[in-house]
Order: C-alpha cells, then sequence, then structure tokens
C-alpha cells in the first residue's frame, strides 16, 4: 500500500513537470513555429507556388522572409525554407546530405583561406629586402653576346642552386632585348636597366672593342640598399657556397698574377660618394693602362696588394678596410691545365674563372675534350638550365645531314655527266688545275662549314657528333661528284675522331704528359693526311687523263662513248 502511494505521487509530480514545461512560454512558441511550419509545408505540396504578398492557407499573407530566433529557422514564401532550419519539410538524408556539402565547403573555404594566408606570409618572406647580393652585368655590341646571356643564366642558377642566402642581380643596359630581361627576371634575378657608360678610352693605341662597355662594371658601386655586393664576370663557375665573402670590407679582389688583381670576382660596399667620385675619374681621364673595367679599378685601387689576406671571422661580423682575396676564389683554369687537378694551397677552392681568349671560353661546344674543363661548365649548365633552345636546331641539322648522305648515295652526282671525247683537248692542264682548286676548297669546306653553323653553346656530347656527322655528309658529295676514293677524302675525319679520343683519356698524369701525347699524335697522323692529299690530287689527274672533260658544249663532230 505505502510503494503503491509512492509511485502515484511520482506519476503525479512528473506530469506536473511536464505540464509547467509545456505551458512555458518559449515551449509554446516552438510549438507554433512548428505547426505553421507543417501547415505550410502541406499547402506547399498542395498548390503551386506564390508571390511573396499572396493569401497562404487559411488567408495568411506571408511578406518576404519571416524569422525564429529561438529556433534559428527563416521561412521564405511558398513554403521554401532557409538553409539554418534543413531538416524541417525535406527528408532526414537529404538534410543530412545539405549539411555534408555545407561542411566539405567550409572546410574548402578555410582551406583556402589559410592557404591564402600562408602564400601571403611566403610572398611577405620572399620580398623581405636581403642585405648582399650577387651581380653580373650585360651589354650588347659584340658578337658574342648570346654566348655570354647564357652564361650569365647558368652561373646565376648554379648559384641558387647552391643555396646562396643573397639577392642575384644583373646590371643590363637598356639595349638588352626583352626576352632575354624577361627570361632573367623568371630566374629569380633582380634586372637593374642602366646606361652605357661612355669609354673614355677608345682611341688609346692598345685598346681592344670588346672592352668597350666594360666599364658598366661601375654601376655595381650603386646598388646602395646592399650593405655587401660580389661582382661577378659570367666566366665563373662555382664549386661552393661563398657567402662569406659578404664578411669583406670595402673593396677585396684576388691577385691571379704577381702584380695586377682580377675583377673578374670582387668585393665591394656599395656607396654613392664612391660612384660618382669614379665617374669623375673617368672624366677627367685616370690612367688606365687596357682601357677596360680592370685597368681603371687597379689604377683606383693601387695599394691592394699591400693589403692584408681576407680570412672570415668566425663570429660572422663584416670587416673594414680593403683585403686581397685567396687565390681559391678565383682559380685560374690554367693552373688546372698543368697537373689535371687543383692544387692551390690558399683558399677555399670555391670558384674557377677562365680569362682566356673568346674562343676558348668554356660555353662553347668545342671546349670539350680540348680544355679539360670545359665539360664541368656544361654539366652545370645541363643540371640549372638546359638546352632546350638548341636541341631543335640540333634535330633539324641532323636531318638534313641524314638526308644529303641519303640522297648522294642514291643519285651519284658526278662531273663525270659531261660528255667526254678520247682526244686531249688543248685545255686539258687548265681544267686539270681548277678541278684541283676545286676539289681542295670543296674538302676544306667538308670540314668547315659544319663548324660554324652548330649552335655554338650547345653540349660538347652532342657538338662533336653533328659535327662529324655534317662533315661526312658533305665529304659524301664530294667523292660522289669528283669519283674520287672514300678513304682518301676521309682520312681526315678519322682523323678527327683519334684526335679526340686522345684528348678525352681521362687517366694522363698530369697536362704536361697530356700534350705531348696530342703532339705525338698529330705528328703521326700529319703524313697520313697529307698522302691522302696527294693521292686525291693524282686521281683527278687520272680522271682528266682518262676522260677529258670539257666544260661549256659538247663538240657534234666528237666521238661519245658514255654518260654518267
Amino acid at each position: 500500500m505505502r510503494a503503491r502511494q509512492i509511485k502515484r505521487r511520482s506519476r503525479e509530480e512528473k506530469k506536473r513537470e511536464r505540464k509547467k514545461i509545456s505551458t512555458a512560454p518559449e515551449a509554446r512558441r516552438r510549438r507554433a513555429c512548428v505547426r505553421h511550419l507543417r501547415r505550410l509545408h502541406r499547402a506547399g505540396d498542395r498548390a503551386p507556388a506564390r508571390g511573396a504578398d499572396a493569401p497562404g492557407p487559411g488567408g495568411v499573407r506571408t511578406r518576404g522572409p519571416r524569422s525564429y530566433p529561438d529556433l534559428g529557422v527563416v521561412l521564405g514564401s511558398g513554403g521554401s525554407f532557409g538553409p539554418c532550419f534543413p531538416l524541417v519539410g525535406m527528408g532526414w538524408s537529404a538534410g543530412l546530405c545539405w549539411w555534408l556539402v555545407a561542411a566539405v565547403w567550409v572546410a574548402a573555404a578555410a582551406a583556402l583561406v589559410a592557404a591564402e594566408g600562408e602564400v601571403e606570409v611566403a610572398v611577405a618572406v620572399g620580398a623581405a629586402p636581403r642585405r648582399h647580393a650577387y651581380a653580373s652585368m650585360m651589354y650588347m655590341g659584340t658578337p658574342r653576346d648570346y654566348e655570354f646571356y647564357v652564361a650569365t643564366r647558368v652561373m646565376m642558377r648554379s648559384l641558387r642552386r647552391l643555396s646562396a642566402d643573397a639577392d642575384r642581380v644583373v646590371i643590363a643596359s637598356l639595349d638588352v632585348p626583352p626576352l632575354w630581361v624577361q627570361a632573367l627576371k623568371d630566374d629569380g634575378v633582380k634586372v637593374v636597366s642602366v646606361e652605357n657608360l661612355k669609354n673614355p678610352y677608345e682611341k688609346q693605341e692598345n685598346f681592344n672593342m670588346r672592352f668597350k662597355l666594360t666599364l658598366n662594371k661601375l654601376y655595381a658601386w650603386s646598388l646602395i640598399s646592399y650593405e655587401r655586393v660580389v661582382m661577378l664576370d659570367s666566366d665563373n663557375i662555382f664549386l661552393q657556397n661563398t657567402d662569406e665573402l659578404f664578411q669583406c670590407g670595402q673593396f677585396c679582389a684576388v691577385f691571379i698574377n704577381p702584380c695586377i688583381f682580377h675583377t673578374g670576382l670582387f668585393v665591394l660596399q656599395p656607396s654613392m660618394d664612391v660612384f660618382k667620385n669614379m665617374l669623375h675619374e673617368l672624366a677627367v681621364g685616370r690612367e688606365n693602362p687596357d682601357g677596360a673595367d680592370q685597368g681603371f679599378l687597379a689604377s683606383y685601387f693601387p695599394d691592394l696588394l699591400d693589403q692584408p689576406m681576407f680570412h672570415p671571422p668566425a663570429n660572422g661580423t663584416k670587416l673594414q678596410g680593403t683585403y686581397r682575396l685567396p687565390l681559391g676564389y678565383q682559380m685560374d683554369a690554367s693552373y688546372y691545365y698543368l697537373k689535371l687537378r687543383w692544387s692551390i694551397p690558399c683558399g677555399p677552392n670555391s670558384v674557377i674563372t677562365f680569362p682566356s681568349a673568346p674562343w676558348f671560353k668554356p660555353w662553347y661546344w668545342w671546349s670539350w675534350p680540348v680544355l679539360p674543363l670545359g665539360l664541368s661548365w656544361h654539366e652545370q649548365r645541363r643540371e640549372n638550365l638546359g638546352y632546350s633552345s638548341e636541341i631543335p636546331v640540333v634535330l633539324i641539322q641532323a636531318v638534313l645531314y641524314i638526308g644529303v648522305i641519303a640522297v648522294t648515295r642514291l643519285a651519284r652526282p658526278s662531273l663525270s655527266k659531261m660528255c667526254y671525247n678520247r682526244r686531249m683537248e688543248k685545255n686539258t692542264m687548265f681544267l686539270l688545275s681548277l678541278l684541283r682548286v676545286v676539289a681542295a676548297w670543296s674538302i676544306l669546306a667538308a670540314y668547315t662549314i659544319p663548324f660554324f653553323i652548330i649552335p655554338r653553346t650547345v653540349h660538347p656530347l652532342l657538338g662533336w657528333p653533328l659535327y662529324l656527322l655534317g662533315s661526312f655528309s658533305l665529304s659524301s658529295i664530294v667523292i660522289n661528284v669528283f669519283l674520287l676514293h672514300p678513304m682518301t677524302v676521309l682520312t681526315t675525319w678519322f682523323g678527327f675522331i683519334g684526335a679526340l679520343l686522345v684528348m678525352a683519356f681521362p687517366w694522363y698524369l698530369n697536362g704536361v704528359v697530356r700534350a705531348l701525347a696530342v703532339f705525338a699524335y698529330a705528328f703521326c697522323c700529319a703524313p697520313l693526311i697529307w698522302a691522302s692529299l696527294v693521292k686525291t690530287m693524282s686521281s683527278l689527274h687520272v680522271l682528266i687523263e682518262r676522260d677529258a672533260f670539257r666544260l661549256g658544249e659538247p663538240n657534234q663532230n666528237a666521238e661519245f662513248t658514255k654518260l654518267y
């Protein structure tokens, strides 16, 4: 009995609580909203959509959106529901799909915003000004402008590959082609356009015109946004990072010979005062032994030879004053050619330079194996820039040479297609002399024309095979036209192949042994080439005596026996 009373009391208390909750204003409003939503949904299923002010079921007008902030729902006209209450009036599966789409969209938007933030941070970090720069220069007006452009791009990309913590700057004259400037900018290089400085030393007796615009290098002192600048020539090969050079003083350079420092690499502290003073010295005609940048700077810093050697401080501080740089920062390639290895006791052996004749710069395809270090530069280009600009030309020439070989093999054009008779004409000796000259020049052209039409900055492993293919194809024309024996014409061709193998042999003890080997090969090969030339001339003589070639129209009274 007692237990039954307690149970009845608990049921009554629960009813009172539910009644109290159900009579609360908030609960009444929520139930009214739900009933209204259901009514609108049923009316929307039975009738077509109405206008915004059309009466709904029971004469209720729905003027625009109606909001229930307690439910987080927005009611639209005609029974349409806002995105804040999607599960009312649609199935649970459809509502769940809608929420999934919304969640994915929000996540994607958040990821996009985060990515934009990261990009902005990266741009901000990348745009942060650097205190140091590696700089080079470009100008127009020489036959080798394109080669120096390619060399500059290779050097700048190699610096990026070595993770140099500095800007890369090119001081370019205003006449540098825009395509070249854009290519440098695409490589991440800052291009500073300048007007060419007038060279006041042009009328000196020993002046070389290829150095006319090298005084543009003085613009490096105008880069005052940097604390230190390493000024470079394009013919440098970097073997390792050299950022420690930025710790040097106001001017530092390398002496690659006992008396005069080399301006292929030097460190400077930019200063407009120094730059203006240099321009003044140019105007008054300061002494300049060679009329180029090296002579001017050697005259401007005459006491550098007496300055101490640069050793980078371990704490990373910058030095003041002028210093001599160790030889390892400008290792002359000729030092390597002597021993076929580097043996420079002072310096970190960081940079190789090629202060040689212009036609022996390392970027030419014939630089290797003639010069053992030529392949090193081309390997840097292959790793950093590639050969996409030269490959199409190489392929076109290769196809053309193969076509020439095929045509001459099938058509067999020859001078014997001219009529001949058995009688010796008066002009036979003149014709013989003429044919000898023409044949000699034709053979010479077969070996020289391919050399000059090959792209000069292509890789040696592409350039030499293309040259051999071209000389072989043109030699085949000479062989067929003059009816010569193939071996007499191709002896020189095989001689070139042998010379390349001798020079490319990698196991010489030193450069002296290599030079002696090349000389010995040339000494043994020269008699064979001379004998082949003599045999070629004798073959022409036999041909003339046998066929008695005649120029012009054939004699109708002559006795014809053969047409070729």
